[in-house]
């Protein structure tokens, strides 16, 4: 069996993550919510790709998440809390159709627990 070494995995993720940005393009109409995903935390932002612009970004670093999370940004519970203040923020700019973009992870763990939270926030995808 062989074992993946750390810097492979990287340029695997990444390759994967190309591959799916080919088709997957956020309108003013219908932006991209992108996720990225550290050891240690997890990122969202949902991005207008024709005019090049975030319009909303949250992630487990924020203060209000950090309380709640007693500082452990990297587990399943905080992915559902970012997913669900994302879809308030997004709610209050009059966002509620999205594109989901994986980052190239597997659609598993905490990339789908923040689809989740996502979707019980209200967003549509």
């Amino acid at each position: 069996m062989r074992v993946i070494k750390r810097e492979d995995r990287k340029k695997l993720r990444a390759k994967r993550h190309l591959r799916l940005r080919k088709r997957i393009i956020g309108t003013s109409a219908r932006p991209r919510l992108a996720v990225f995903r550290s050891n240690a935390h997890i990122y969202a932002q949902i991005i207008d790709d024709s005019r090049g612009h975030t319009l909303v970004a949250v992630s487990s670093l924020d203060p209000e998440l950090r309380v709640k999370l007693g500082g452990r940004g990297g587990n399943v519970a905080a992915a559902r809390l970012v997913g669900e203040k994302l879809a308030a923020k997004a709610r209050e700019r009059g966002i509620t159709r999205v594109v989901f973009d994986r980052g190239g992870n597997l659609y598993h763990g905490r990339v789908a627990a923040l689809a989740e939270g996502a979707r019980a926030g209200g967003l549509d995808f």
